[in-house]
């Protein structure tokens, strides 16, 4: 979406395709590991971490530090607490048909799965439900979110929802890593 808006921003899905980029999700775990794991490979890196919420945030910050020191790389912490806030809610409507609200620190995967189940008749309470299963349904939602929602985000609703321009910017940060 951004490179069709920008032809100056890189094309990331093609440049997957083509191996002139990786994508290595990492999903939480130990960010400190990532942070070093790769360092052998002496090629650009761009780490992107979600903020999270404190203690967390702090281990993260340290993680982005340790790979900021080494030539060509680059690590950055969101400045919401993770990729799902950059989502517009119209994104998420268009996407399944409900209405989130959230802020840039609320738990957006969370907020969606609760959401999701109170659209099922005769359900227990979501408050009722097991920890486990609610962790379940957080983590089925965020990756309707990242799937599903982000199909339906536009220029125009990125530009409402990062109003920093953080995206561009990291955009552009690999843009330059991969040019250099």
């Amino acid at each position: 979406m951004l490179h069709a808006n920008d032809s100056s921003l890189p094309n990331l899905a093609e440049m997957e395709r083509c191996g002139e980029l990786l994508f290595v999700p990492f999903g939480g775990g130990h960010v400190r590991a990532w942070a070093e794991r790769l360092a052998p490979l002496a090629r650009p890196e761009f780490h992107l971490y979600d903020h999270e919420l404190p203690p967390e945030t702090e281990f993260r910050l340290e993680a982005a530090k340790s790979v900021n020191l080494r030539p060509r790389c680059q690590a950055v912490l969101t400045k919401k607490r993770c990729l799902e806030n950059y989502l517009h809610p119209e994104a998420i409507f268009a996407a399944g048909g409900i209405r989130v609200h959230f802020d840039d620190f609320d738990c957006v995967a969370e907020l969606t799965a609760r959401e999701l189940y109170r659209q099922r008749p005769g359900e227990i309470a979501w408050q009722l439900q097991a920890r486990r299963s609610q962790s379940r349904m957080a983590n089925r939602a965020k990756r309707w979110l990242n799937t599903q929602a982000v199909e339906n985000m536009t220029v125009a609703l990125l530009d409402e929802q990062d109003r920093e321009g953080e995206i561009l910017s990291w955009m552009s940060t690999i843009t330059e890593l991969t040019t250099s």
